[in-house]
């Protein structure tokens, strides 16, 4: 690409992690004949699926769409065996995408980046590797995922413990012995969800501590049969164009005709939702009512029936009732799915602790303790405490822009803002894939879409002769503008009340931004394609 001459850069671009972002973006950038390395702290690839190992994790999207669109090599010949495919069958298709592609040569795993800094004189990023090492590139690409940096609990004694303590998103490669032992879970998010009935089944004992309940839909994982396999390959044309149309980037169909749910008779309704349950995953939300995002009567009767189904599993009454989601609207934070996790809870070595009622105060050497006096032993404990979203992997891999200013300082002084999810004012050259304020929806598609446009704004750049490019000002004003418009018009609203990392509240003391777009994928890809055809006007190319 143009730059100057005497100062070469080594690459065109540098993109830090090798999850679905950083290899969509590899990949984009050698068809486009850019030259480009990946920087990947894991000794594999895989980003979010090298790290969570524990039991029981898996997706929760289904097979056939969680995935890369953008190769028909790799949809026809990679077969799925399950609805929800299990981490080490996500593990095996990154490699066999990095080897169909022949992509690996230009990664570089057990590679930590310390620092990125952008040089405004030479017109280049420059980045410092904890070997030692420095790399520049014309165009720094941030592939670090939006739930990657692991959220550790503020409780005091948390080193005193002397049992083996571990964090659901950083898991032993090796696995961790549960059988005959006492098991504690701090938290009820996804990973809690999906590795508690695991835990049940060879623990002695297992005590999941709560402080929000949450909304669970079924996942009603199955095998894919020769059959569905070859009817999947035959429609993925037509499944890929409904994902691109559809609001969360899924092939789902939506529910017919704007059926609204507060104008439907219940009894209706609830067959609708009854058919939808059964079914599985998250089309009970997203093919059934169109206003339970945006009514609060409507989205009551979703959250209704969910705590009837509860009630209907869960035997102890008491148990059933702590379980039971009520204080916020359904989606105000993001629902997991799960196989067999309430049911986990008719099960004698199970047990349910309400740390919003009693607190946990401190971690002892025997385990916790709580307000109320109450001492829980276990041998093990389990940290499912989620993830610093979105922000947290710049926390600990610093992007210092124009002036040397930190991306983190800047959005801890400015409140995070961003174009898209993707630029930043004051950080040129620079595009995030997975970035605050992209769309809520299935990441693989949106990743590719976001890594689409940077590829061709580089290209637009290559074109005019430019090598510095930076957001206009004002496009990322409206956009932050926008965001915030959306947010404010759907019950998503109501994360920062429930400490939803859709809002950044999840972080103790973090100050509160919308970190998601929700006014739809489908309506973020229309304006990324407008971007591109318009000749990237948001920009200043120099």
């Amino acid at each position: 690409m143009s730059g100057h001459a005497a100062n070469p850069p080594d690459f065109d671009a540098l993109i830090i992690g090798a999850g679905f972002s950083g290899i969509a973006m590899l990949h984009l950038l050698r068809e486009a004949r850019l030259s480009a390395r990946v920087f990947e702290v894991a000794p594999a690839v895989g980003g979010t699926w090298y790290w969570n190992t524990y039991p029981g994790a898996r997706t929760d999207s289904e097979s056939w769409y969680y995935c890369f669109s953008f190769s028909k090599a790799l949809l026809e010949k990679w077969k799925w065996s399950e609805r929800y495919p299990s981490q080490p069958e996500m593990r095996r298709y990154f490699d066999f995408a990095l080897d169909e592609l022949g992509l690996r040569p230009h990664i570089q795993c057990s590679t930590e980046v310390e620092s990125a800094q952008w040089e405004d004189a030479a017109r280049l990023w420059s980045v410092r590797t904890t070997d030692g090492k420095t790399t520049t590139a014309r165009y720094l690409v941030s592939a670090m995922g939006l739930l990657n940096e692991p959220l550790y609990p503020s409780v005091p004694g948390m080193d005193r413990f002397e049992g083996g303590c571990y964090h659901t998103g950083r898991w032993p490669q090796e696995g961790v012995e549960l059988g005959g032992k006492r098991v504690g879970i701090l938290g009820a998010g996804a990973s809690a969800v999906q590795f508690l009935p695991h835990a049940a089944e060879q623990a002695a004992q297992v005590t999941l501590f709560q402080r929000t309940p949450n909304y669970v839909f079924p996942a009603r994982n199955r095998a894919i049969t020769e059959n569905q396999q070859r009817e999947l390959q035959a429609n993925y044309d037509a499944m890929w164009e409904r994902i691109r149309g559809n609001l969360f980037a899924m092939p789902f169909e939506g529910s017919p005709a704007n059926r609204l749910a507060a104008q439907t008779p219940p009894k209706e309704r609830e067959r609708i939702y009854s058919e939808l349950w059964k079914t599985g995953g998250f089309r009970f939300f997203f093919e059934s009512f169109d206003d339970l995002l945006v009514d609060e009567q409507a989205n009551r009767t979703a959250a209704d029936f969910m705590r009837r189904q509860i009630g209907d599993v869960v035997k102890d009454p008491a148990t059933a009732a702590m379980l039971m989601p009520r204080d916020y609207p359904l989606f105000a934070k993001r629902p997991p799915s799960g196989q067999g996790y309430f049911e986990a809870f008719n099960q004698p070595n199970v047990r349910l602790v309400d740390v919003k009622r009693d607190p946990v105060v401190a971690i002892e050497p025997w385990g916790l303790r709580t307000r109320s006096g109450a001492e829980h032993r276990f041998d093990v404990l389990v940290l499912a405490t989620g993830f610093r979203a979105f922000t947290g992997s710049f926390e600990r891999t610093p992007v210092r822009g124009r002036d040397g200013v930190s991306l983190i300082d800047h959005w801890k002084r400015h409140g995070v803002r961003t174009w898209l999810g993707c630029a930043v004012l004051g950080f040129p050259n620079f595009f995030m894939l997975g970035g605050p304020q992209i769309p809520f929806g299935n990441a693989p598609t949106i990743v590719e879409h976001v890594a689409e446009l940077a590829v061709a704004c580089m290209l637009a750049a290559r074109r005019r002769g430019a090598d510095l490019v930076e957001i206009d000002p004002q496009a990322e004003r409206e956009w932050n503008e926008l965001v915030d418009q959306v947010m404010a018009s759907t019950l998503v609203r109501h994360g920062e009340e429930v400490g939803s990392w859709f809002t950044g509240a999840n972080v103790e003391g973090q100050k509160t931004s919308n970190m998601v777009y929700v006014g739809g994928a489908n309506d973020y890809f229309r304006r990324c394609r407008e971007t591109a055809a318009g000749g990237f006007r948001e920009f200043a190319f120099r």
